[in-house]
């Protein structure tokens, strides 16, 4: 028996198991893909795609990489997103990277070596530029979870500015790109501002330097729910005769 015999009996008991309760799903998935969306993540085996979103393989186009850095002249992300876009006609590009991400971590240590620093670059160099003001956060942790934020939106600007997106907001193409940020302690995923889906968008973002200094607040979805929720009760307004606190004297309603 070999080591890696294990996974081999794992992927029997998987395949058997979904067509046990789907008898036709691997002739679906031997269709022709069709993904609504390309994941541009980080290549940590904490954070996959589809099981972070709860979806189902044949959904997802994913390209992933040491703390999902976007580089201009890197040839797979390039060719990933130029595919995505035409052929696959993908309509909604999300940069997801996550808490705690060791890559982050790495770009911020002293330990140095060629290659991986030379991936790292961009966000090294970005702290370097803002070390005062980074180190001045008291917590590591903190501080380390602001870049991983930082890098996020430094990756959505590098992505913007490459020419097959460019070029596809030129032709008119609907392509939304979208910056988030995934909980490794809480399974949320949240939003680091609005979608980015124009030229004009791009070029009114505030500078990476500008975020720096002024922080977008991360937005999970049941943070939008509970402030959704909290403006709908601000917004009511009660009718005239309504109970609205008798104890206090106010509003009275009418007598018992």
């Amino acid at each position: 028996m070999t080591p890696l015999d294990e996974l081999f009996d794992r992927n029997v008991a998987w395949a058997q198991a979904k067509t046990r309760d789907d008898p036709d799903y691997f002739r679906r998935m031997a269709e022709n893909q069709r993904p609504q969306y390309l994941w541009i993540g980080c290549s940590d085996s904490r954070v996959t795609a589809n099981d972070v979103l709860g979806l189902e393989p044949g959904q997802v186009f994913v390209h992933r990489n040491i703390a999902n850095i976007v580089h201009t002249s890197d040839m797979n992300i390039l060719a990933v997103l130029e595919f995505a876009i035409q052929h696959l006609e993908i309509r909604h590009i999300i940069v997801c990277g996550h808490y705690s991400c060791g890559g982050i971590e790495r770009a911020l240590s002293e330990e140095k070596s060629a290659l991986v620093d030379h991936w790292l670059q961009p966000i090294v160099m970005l702290y370097r530029k803002h070390r005062a003001l980074l180190d001045a956060i008291p917590d590591p942790r903190t501080r380390l979870d602001r870049m991983c934020e930082i890098n996020i939106e430094l990756q959505v600007r590098r992505l913007a500015a490459t020419p097959i997106v460019e070029q596809a907001w030129l032709r008119g193409v609907p392509l939304a790109i979208h910056g988030w940020i995934y909980g490794v302690h809480d399974g949320l995923i949240r939003a680091l501002g609005a979608p980015v889906t124009s030229l004009a968008e791009r070029d009114s973002l505030a500078t990476i330097d500008a975020r720096i200094v002024n922080p977008v607040e991360p937005e999970s979805m049941l943070r939008r729910h509970a402030i959704e929720a909290f403006a709908d009760l601000t917004s009511f307004e009660p009718q005239e005769g309504f109970d609205c606190c008798p104890d206090h004297g106010l509003n009275p309603g009418p007598a018992s």
